[in-house]
């Protein structure tokens, strides 16, 4: 690739997020273009292809990464297929972005950490709400001091609805939905590291399905080596729409950051007041999911470090770990211990 060339990238995944990345490859990205889309579904590949005038659809992954057409790919599979396909892209000499989470075991994240660096390619895991506008200035703010010493914090991550709870996998809640605010809490505390964490999980949206191992709800307290104390929270229906948002207390100030309001209308009205909601992600960071793969293409490019990399990826994993095997001894669990365990 030269540098006059359009950054040509393909997607792996043709499914919900995978379309919506496969639009911004397509579209939204000036000096990139999308070369080739993967997926193992018959017709899937293709389908989503022929929609963005993309002149390359595989059923076969692994043709995708031997195509010497294609300088980077986009890794938009089921979780549990990821670590195993970032190994895959790196070893065939492509710079990767994953999604979340990276991996679902250490040892996973490690062999994908290990095979980028062996490549000598970058490695960009989507941690989007670092590319969320207001995120990004309460995490410049905290790093800038301007609230004082951080002493209290809280993520928290409510789906719009949970639409069938035979099709979550176990432990989904920790894995690939709170794994976002263990990094968020992390990001929005910058410089320090999480010390423990201790976590109570629970069916309540669907309790019925609780025997056959879901948990739709769940509250996590995290403590911090600066002492900063923080709380994450998740559940899988929130029937007002799609709720994310954080915040920071400090010793100097608090920041506050996440607005579930589709825009500043309010209605006043006989039955009261009211606001229309956000009640689909793709909505609510549609500029962040844009922002992170416009930062993959620039590392790319220019031969710098991804801004969130696969050890941002395997430390949010690390709390997410902890977090399951809190629930499991019904106990706090040390972060360190769930290192170890992984050495």
């Amino acid at each position: 690739m030269t540098t006059h060339q359009p950054l040509a990238v393909g997607l792996v995944g043709a499914g919900r997020m995978g379309s919506f990345h496969a639009e911004t490859l397509a579209h939204r990205l000036p000096g990139v273009r999308l070369a080739a889309v993967a997926d193992p579904a018959p017709g899937a590949a293709r389908h989503l292809a022929d929609r963005l005038d993309c002149p390359t659809a595989y059923t076969e992954i692994g043709e995708l990464f031997a195509d010497s057409e294609v300088d980077a790919v986009v890794i938009a599979t089921p979780a549990r297929t990821h670590a195993d396909l970032v190994e895959a892209a790196a070893r065939a000499g492509k710079a990767v972005y994953c999604e979340k989470p990276m991996a679902v075991t250490l040892a996973e994240a490690d062999r994908a950490i290990v095979a980028a660096a062996g490549a000598g390619v970058p490695l960009q895991v989507g941690f989007n709400r670092r590319y969320d506008t207001g995120f990004r200035a309460a995490h410049e703010k905290v790093a800038a001091g301007a609230i004082g010493t951080p002493q209290l914090l809280r993520s928290l991550t409510r789906d719009p609805k949970l639409a069938d709870p035979a099709r979550v996998p176990p432990w989904t809640i920790f894995l690939e939905t709170l794994i976002h605010d263990f990094d968020t809490l992390r990001y929005l505390n910058p410089g320090a590291e999480p010390v423990d964490a201790f976590a109570w999980a629970d069916a309540l949206v669907r309790p019925d399905f609780k025997e056959r191992g879901l948990l739709d709800t769940a509250v996590v307290t995290i403590r911090f080596d600066n002492g900063a104390l923080a709380t994450a929270e998740a559940n899988f229906q929130a029937v007002y729409g799609y709720d994310v948002r954080g915040e920071v207390f400090g010793s100097a100030g608090m920041l506050t950051m996440g607005d579930i309001r589709r825009t500043h209308l309010t209605a006043y009205g006989a039955a009261g007041i009211g606001a229309e909601c956000v009640a689909y992600d793709q909505d609510l960071f549609h500029d962040a999911y844009v922002a992170e793969l416009a930062d993959f293409a620039d590392s790319v490019r220019t031969a710098r470090a991804p801004s969130v990399t696969g050890e941002d990826a395997r430390a949010a994993l690390t709390i997410a770990l902890a977090a399951i095997r809190s629930v499991q001894k019904e106990a706090p669990v040390r972060i360190e211990d769930v290192k170890d365990e992984a050495a």
